[in-house]
């Protein structure tokens, strides 16, 4: 099962993952992302991965294009945070793990 959710709110717009991204659900989630960008192009889109129960990889290659095109990995919990992690530091080849790490740490990285 997977569920995407479109919410709005004061921090702008927020699509919730809940259940497993991988396989035709990359897919389904592409093309929302893709939409609600032409739609919110003003607005910072965040995606909420606290539900997220699995993500292959296909799935972490779309979360690091989405972190590279500007929108904020939320995520709760040892397996979302270790994902966010992953696929930022992906993003950011050019930080030392040290760097890296600090940066999340503070903050400065979305």
């Amino acid at each position: 099962m997977f569920r995407i959710t479109l919410e709005t709110t004061k921090a702008g717009p927020t699509i919730k993952l809940e259940g497993r991204l991988v396989g035709p659900w990359v897919d389904e989630f592409q093309k929302f992302w893709q939409s609600s960008r032409l739609s919110d192009q003003r607005d910072q889109i965040r995606v909420d991965l606290k539900a997220v129960t699995s993500v292959d990889e296909i799935g972490k290659s779309l979360l690091k294009e989405i972190h590279q095109q500007g929108g904020t990995l939320i995520a709760s919990g040892c397996l979302t945070k270790a994902i966010v992690e992953e696929v930022t530091a992906q993003a950011r080849p050019d930080l030392k793990q040290t760097e890296y790490e600090s940066s999340i740490h503070k903050g400065l990285l979305k």
